[in-house]
């Protein structure tokens, strides 16, 4: 790699590497020391091809989920399966993942604007800004953004757009799909909302067990499938459809109070 080569968007990848190195070596106690990041589905990765994948997920931190991502995703692809086990596979990381987000939360700090040189796609977001509900037109240059950050490698998105669990999915993913046909491979997380603060930055809560899971690829028509129907098969693969909010067997609050148990707080803080 030469020293001064860069990604489509003007980043030298060797400050980009190293920037991620150092991150990932700072952030590994977090997933894997004081908290346990239980992954399921991680063998999907090598399958995947090089570029033109989008992953979808829910989210529950401003910067801890797309941390824990990166994580998982390069140790898969150094061959650790489910495990971040020795933080060794980040000295060659995958330098072509990117991940979606607010331009203002990506403007908001020195390690937001840090963060943002390792792989933000920053775009403006159309229904909110400065805290207050907005109603502006989508930019088509972040559009274009996100399909050269496709066209290169792996993007990351959440498609809601928010923090709060249960709100729509954004229709825009669904025309980003229909329009650059992407593999969409859904990742549901937990338990980084006990951890972490909003922004993902702060400990909140140690002794957490939090969890990502990675499902296999959804099965989408592109030409004929409609924005609706490819809005729902998202809402029901990340489990953010309203039908996950009725109310629970008896069956189903016993198997959660069980793992409520692996995920009590330490006394210790």
């Amino acid at each position: 790699m030469g020293f001064f080569k860069r990604n489509p968007f003007g980043h030298i990848l060797f400050l980009k590497k190293w920037l991620i190195r150092i991150f990932g070596v700072l952030t590994h106690r977090r997933y894997r020391g004081f908290n346990q990041l239980q992954i399921e589905g991680s063998e999907i990765f090598k399958d995947l091809p090089e570029t033109n994948v989008l992953f979808v997920s829910n989210h529950q931190t401003y910067f801890a989920d797309v941390v824990a991502m990166f994580h998982v995703f390069n140790a898969s692809l150094k061959g650790r399966g489910d495990s971040i086990k020795n933080v060794g596979y980040l000295w060659n990381p995958k330098l072509n993942i990117y991940y979606v987000a607010a331009a203002e939360t990506m403007k908001s700090g020195l390690l937001p604007k840090v963060l943002a040189y390792a792989g933000s796609v920053s775009i403006d977001r159309t229904w909110r800004a400065d805290g207050k509900e907005v109603n502006r037109q989508v930019k088509m240059s972040d559009i274009s953004n996100i399909g050269i950050a496709l066209n290169d490698g792996w993007v990351i998105t959440f498609p809601q757009g928010t923090t709060k669990p249960w709100k729509p999915i954004r229709r825009g993913t669904a025309y980003i799909i229909k329009q650059y046909k992407p593999v969409v491979v859904p990742i549901v997380i937990d338990g980084f909302r006990r951890s972490f603060d909003k922004k993902g930055i702060q400990i909140k809560k140690k002794g957490i067990l939090q969890s990502m899971v990675i499902k296999k690829p959804l099965d989408i028509d592109y030409d004929n499938e409609s924005v609706d129907s490819i809005i729902e098969k998202i809402e029901y693969a990340i489990e953010q459809h309203p039908s996950f909010l009725k109310v629970l067997t008896p069956q189903e609050i016993a198997e959660m109070e069980s793992l409520n148990k692996l995920r009590k707080f330490n006394v210790e803080e």
